[in-house]
């Protein structure tokens, strides 16, 4: 996602420029297409007020929206929440489109024996188990695998509506795949 500032009328600190960075990293969990996706912000002061305006491009997505205040900061929360506001808007209509809540699918695991050595090694399946993932955000996921001892744990990511799978690695620490990522 590339964020683009203008300032006009005034010189914004470092603190600032870093503030509103981290506040609109936010939109890219709620953008298909994070690496094409522009966000343009113009703060500019006139007089007394503080103004922004930001608009975002994603693909078949055009999104503006513009507030004042007498603080900068605060602008910048209260534009931020206009435009995620819009956004979570969209993202239902989207989902009502679909026919309601997101695609969930059922997980099948196999597991996979082998008899034999060399190349006359041979597989069967030993047992199969279906279970539909449960919602839940990476940490509860990192919870769940440490308190089960399990090797991994397939779960719908809560935040991305995606499968993921989080596993315990060789150091003891945990890894996380996202196929949609």
């Amino acid at each position: 996602m590339n964020i683009a500032f203008n300032f006009k009328n005034f010189d914004p600190s470092e603190h600032l420029k870093d503030y509103a960075a981290k506040r609109f990293e936010k939109l890219s969990k709620y953008l298909s297409n994070t690496e094409d996706s522009e966000v343009q912000v113009n703060l500019s002061v006139e007089k007394i007020r503080q103004v922004a305006e930001v608009t975002v491009s994603d693909d078949n997505l055009h999104l503006s929206a513009n507030e004042s205040s007498e603080d900068m900061y605060s602008t910048i929360d209260m534009v931020l929440d206009k435009v995620l506001a819009q956004l979570k808007r969209i993202r239902e209509k989207q989902k009502n489109k679909r026919g309601g809540k997101a695609e969930t699918r059922a997980v099948r695991m196999d597991v996979i024996s082998f008899t034999g050595e060399g190349d006359a090694r041979t597989k069967s399946i030993v047992g199969t188990d279906h279970f539909d993932p449960k919602p839940m955000d990476v940490e509860e996921a990192a919870m769940q695998l440490e308190s089960l001892d399990y090797e991994f744990l397939v779960f719908l990511n809560a935040e991305t509506e995606r499968l993921n799978v989080i596993y315990r690695r060789n150091d003891r620490e945990f890894g996380l795949i996202d196929p949609g990522f």
